[in-house]
């Protein structure tokens, strides 16, 4: 189990209600804690619908966590 901090920016804010939130989860990578947020808090954005970023780093989904970790959750990005 790792503790890890989420925090949320437009929608993804919306839907959890706050704009940031400790957990700890079972995840090994980027993408097990968009899914368990995911699930937490009924959203039904698509896996790879985000962007993400660790530590203030942009991330892939399939980059590894750790426990203190702070991931960022950023809705897709419209406009030219």
């Amino acid at each position: 189990m790792k503790t890890i901090t989420v925090r949320y920016f437009a929608m993804f804010r919306e839907h959890a209600g706050v704009s940031e939130e400790t957990l700890t989860l079972n995840a090994a990578t980027v993408k097990d804690v968009f899914e368990c947020t995911r699930d937490r808090h009924g959203s039904t954005e698509p896996n790879g619908h985000c962007k993400v970023a660790i530590n203030d780093h942009m991330a892939d989904w399939d980059t590894a966590v750790s426990d203190g970790d702070i991931i960022l959750l950023f809705p897709p990005v419209a406009g030219g």
